[in-house]
């Protein structure tokens, strides 16, 4: 079947050909026919009742420096297409929400994965809350007497915000550090939302393994060891990938959210495992396609094109979310 597929996500220009997920996702899209558009979420606009988006067709090839071409702007209406793939990167703000608003508008006539209501209702550090027996101790509040009394509890903890992506504003503070107050007190001068704590997990220094599910199942994984002056394990600040291998302890972790992540229309997903703990589920703009590509010699990306012409040949579904 050949699809009209548009991608809105940032600038296509500026990927990384090597790494970024998007762009293979793309380059098997075309392999297999599908004419393909891309548009940056500025570019949607809501008028009488379509969705409307200024969008370019684009070819794209793997050959760095010259790796899209582009044909001239038009206006599509998001209705008239069959898929729109949500990857622009977070953070997820109120820019990120009204986009989701807007999608929802053409969802799921045309598919948009992921579903852009259970992103909006699943942001990464939330989301993974359903799932609290999977997780290490965790304290999410705006309370510094509550962070005080938690890291008493806990020793070492990790601080970060909420809604923060990337490794961003990811701190250790000891048992015995003095500057707990100082950072919160720091973050809540320019961020306007509750901070999470969790237990420090030394397993970290083994890697933080990221594991890619399709439709709910398990479909590869890599670890990302951080660098001895760091406790974050993200690739693009230092972090070194490694092949990896799923334990039994993450199949049972895939085995309990599979089935959530499937009714709510997440084909593609990233879940973060640290030791035998859960820390985050990502549906926003998960990555990591290439690097297990590379270590399992698979194809994730064709593995998740087949979900999705399977959801177009079964027709839309009716939508709940989690109570």
């Amino acid at each position: 079947m050949s699809l009209a597929v548009a991608i809105q996500m940032d600038p296509l220009e500026t990927v990384d050909i090597d790494g970024d997920s998007t762009f293979v996702l793309a380059l098997e899209a075309q392999r297999r026919g599908h004419g393909l558009y891309h548009y940056e979420p500025k570019h949607l606009s809501y008028r009488q009742g379509r969705v409307l988006a200024r969008a370019r067709p684009f070819e794209v090839r793997r050959e760095k420096g010259n790796h899209v071409t582009f044909g001239a702007p038009e206006v599509i209406d998001l209705a008239t297409l069959d898929v729109v793939l949500m990857r622009q990167d977070p953070p997820f703000n109120l820019a990120y929400i009204s986009a989701t608003h807007l999608l929802d508008r053409v969802h799921p006539g045309t598919l948009v994965v992921n579903d852009p209501h259970s992103v909006r209702n699943a942001p990464e550090k939330l989301f993974v809350t359903h799932f609290a027996e999977l997780m290490p101790p965790t304290l999410i509040s705006y309370d510094i007497d509550e962070m005080r009394a938690f890291r008493a509890e806990q020793g070492d903890v990790i601080v970060k915000p909420l809604y923060g992506n990337g490794g961003a504003g990811i701190f250790l503070i000891k048992q015995d550090d003095n500057n707990l107050s100082s950072l919160v007190e720091t973050f809540q001068s320019f961020l306007k939302e509750p901070l999470m704590v969790q237990r420090y997990l030394p397993e970290i220094r083994q890697g933080d393994k990221r594991i890619i599910l399709i439709d709910g199942k398990p479909a590869g994984a890599v670890n990302r060891v951080p660098p001895e002056w760091d406790v974050r394990a993200n690739l693009h600040i230092g972090g070194r990938a490694e092949k990896a291998v799923l334990t039994k302890r993450d199949l049972e972790i895939c085995e309990v959210i599979g089935p959530a992540l499937e009714e709510y229309g997440l084909v593609f997903t990233g879940i973060d495992v640290i030791g035998d703990y859960l820390t985050e589920i990502n549906v926003t703009s998960p990555t990591g396609l290439q690097e297990i590509d590379r270590f399992d010699g698979v194809s994730l990306e064709r593995q998740i094109w087949d979900a999705i012409e399977t959801r177009l040949a079964n027709g839309p579904t009716a939508r709940r979310w989690m109570s």
